[in-house]
């Protein structure tokens, strides 16, 4: 009888697919308890080279212009609908609805629209009493660390990383440790669309061991908690977080099939503000 050879998933950090450097793996299981793969259980240091990872593409993603950034996160959703059967499999054996799956697609789309359409909406030129111009502008915050949502298998990670991203920061994302699949698959899809390697680094494993690790590094400028169940822990990440003056988004209940809205991609950016004199 051939035994089947179940995959062990590498971690996602600079476009590539490297094994942890501790080495260790942990099995992961349905809903039901069946023994579905392994994945990496990422360390300290891969918390490291995935900030670095982040920061070396940040300058180039940032200045990337908003019409490129929205194609690219479409081409997103086109790849992620392609491989739909295989998605809908891991979230049904994570146990969410398969028709998180087309939500997850939409979401992509939609934040792909407002690439080009957010800084309209959100920059101003602003009335002044003087000979001058002064017009206000959203920027990208920079490297933005993401504990990715745990009752959200898919759709819920969609929501935390498009939006951070298409407004021009790069991330380091800590993947659900109980629902990892979708969250490794979707990088494969990363991996081969037309996103710039280092943009989005994926880290599986425990977030109770990386996540303080992320909290603390110096070239990490927000933090998104959205997946820390435990209050006493977001409030010991938040800390850890004030080194640098990181901005953070406090964890909350959130319907992840709702509209959306413009929080989230308004949440990592900065307001520059530009006095121009007029001219005579």
């Amino acid at each position: 009888m051939r035994i089947e050879v179940r995959k062990t998933y590498k971690l996602f950090v600079g476009g590539a697919f490297p094994r942890s450097e501790s080495g260790r793996s942990y099995p992961v299981r349905s809903v039901d308890g069946e023994f579905l793969a392994n994945a990496a259980l990422a360390s300290r240091k891969d918390v490291r080279d995935a900030v670095r990872a982040a920061r070396a593409a940040f300058p180039k993603w940032a200045g990337a212009t908003a019409y490129n950034r929205g194609q690219i996160l479409y081409r997103i959703a086109e790849m992620l609908e392609g491989r739909r059967d295989q998605f809908v499999a891991e979230v049904r054996a994570a146990g969410d609805d398969e028709s998180t799956v087309d939500e997850a697609v939409d979401r992509w789309v939609w934040y792909a629209g407002w690439a080009d359409k957010f800084a309209q909406v959100h920059g101003a030129a602003n009335p002044v009493a003087g000979p001058y111009f002064n017009l206000s502008t959203p920027e990208p915050t920079g490297v933005v660390g993401i504990v990715a949502p745990p009752d959200s298998s898919l759709l819920g990670l969609v929501s935390v990383v498009a939006p951070a991203i298409v407004t021009g920061n790069t991330v380091v994302v800590l993947a659900s440790e109980s629902r990892p699949l979708p969250a490794v698959t979707l990088a494969e899809v990363l991996a081969t669309s037309d996103l710039p390697g280092g943009v989005v680094n994926l880290l599986t494993g425990r977030p109770a061991e990386t996540a303080p690790w992320l909290a603390s590094h110096m070239d990490v400028n927000a933090l998104d908690l959205t997946g820390v169940t435990d209050p006493a822990f977001a409030t010991e990440l938040e800390a850890a977080a004030a080194g640098n003056l990181k901005r953070v988004l406090r964890p909350g209940p959130v319907d992840w099939s709702a509209d959306p809205g413009l929080g989230r991609l308004l949440a990592f950016t900065e307001t520059k503000t530009v006095w121009h004199p007029k001219g005579v």
